[in-house]
């Protein structure tokens, strides 16, 4: 089976890696057990890293990008999926070491796919996409640790983004009490209306302690920034707290000590999308379209593109312009 169809195309000349909206066949992608009609895919950090050389995401050029996708099964040779079956892909290989789902169509391993859980529509589905899931992951780190809202705040940082913005839309939907921290001040009363409780600054959120620990503040931490400000959070967390932490925009590296975790018996809860085990990823995606779901942001944090767009929206999210979610419609339904 061969067609013609759109993608956006990474390309690299002399260092440079340029993007423009080509036209592939079938026989173009990569192997895989399962093609896929893809409807849309959403816009992440790691495919705005994707999308230049120095990010070191892609290995190697021409490339398609995209972490994300949703759509319908085409052809399929795995008995787990049906043509018509509506799917999600998110992680592993997509978008990084395989072509992903700024594509009309993909080619992927069928142990890379999902059925979609049924209260999600395929919109929805990459509303959420990678950050959303990655912020479910996270709130499920804190859940599952047994904090509930009477357990006392929870910090959201980074929260105009992608992952903070869906975590904040989460635990204000199970009552917990949030605090959005975020730097883009603008911003603060749309984090509100995602269901913040109370909003600070960046500085505020990371402000540097004398010691070794810091005022007892928060019962949890959603942290997808990372960097310095992440050992000094660390500090304020209360006894027997969780900071999730899933993100690095903040930088790679920080400083912390043993006291937050021998005195206060802090847990530092790593999270990771890509190799999410099934039955977890499994749990947290049903938990997304059912209990979870975060109404909030699709109807206040969307801003919806077409595939011609993809460059503008990978060069706003490296810039850290990018608010709330950008969806990217990949082929009408």
């Amino acid at each position: 089976m061969t067609e013609k169809f759109l993608a956006f195309w990474l390309e690299e000349s002399e260092g440079r890696v340029t993007g423009s909206v080509q036209e592939l066949e079938t026989a173009d992608l990569p192997p895989g057990e399962v093609l896929v009609r893809v409807r849309y895919s959403g816009v992440n950090y790691k495919d705005g890293l994707a999308s230049i050389k120095e990010g070191q995401v892609v290995r190697q050029y021409p490339f398609v990008p995209g972490i994300d996708l949703a759509g319908e099964v085409m052809v399929s040779e795995d008995e787990r999926f049906a043509v018509g079956d509506r799917v999600l892909c998110t992680g592993y290989g997509l978008g990084v070491s395989h072509f992903g789902g700024y594509s009309e169509q993909a080619r992927v391993p069928a142990d890379w796919l999902i059925k979609l859980p049924e209260g999600l529509t395929m919109r929805e589905a990459m509303i959420l996409g990678t950050a959303g899931f990655t912020a479910g992951l996270s709130v499920d780190a804190i859940v599952s640790a047994g904090l509930t809202p009477e357990s006392g705040p929870v910090l959201v940082t980074g929260a105009s983004g992608g992952v903070g913005s869906v975590a904040v839309a989460i635990l204000a939907k199970l009552g917990f009490e949030v605090t959005a921290s975020s730097g883009k001040e603008a911003e603060w009363d749309w984090l509100k209306r995602l269901g913040a409780a109370h909003t600070i600054s960046r500085e505020e959120a990371q402000e540097p302690s004398k010691g070794p620990l810091g005022k007892s503040r928060w019962a949890a931490i959603v942290d997808p920034v990372g960097g310095a400000g992440t050992g000094e959070r660390l500090k304020s967390v209360r006894y027997r707290g969780v900071l999730a932490l899933s993100g690095l925009t903040g930088g790679g590296d920080f400083a912390t000590s043993v006291h937050p975790f021998i005195l206060r018996g802090v847990t530092l809860a790593g999270i990771d999308s890509v190799q999410c085990p099934l039955p977890l990823r499994l749990d947290v995606w049903n938990k997304l379209a059912a209990d979870w779901k975060p109404e909030a942001i699709f109807e206040h944090g969307v801003h919806e593109l077409p595939l011609e767009e993809v460059g503008g929206a990978l060069a706003r999210i490296l810039n850290g312009e990018a608010v709330g979610r950008q969806l990217i419609r990949i082929s009408a339904e």
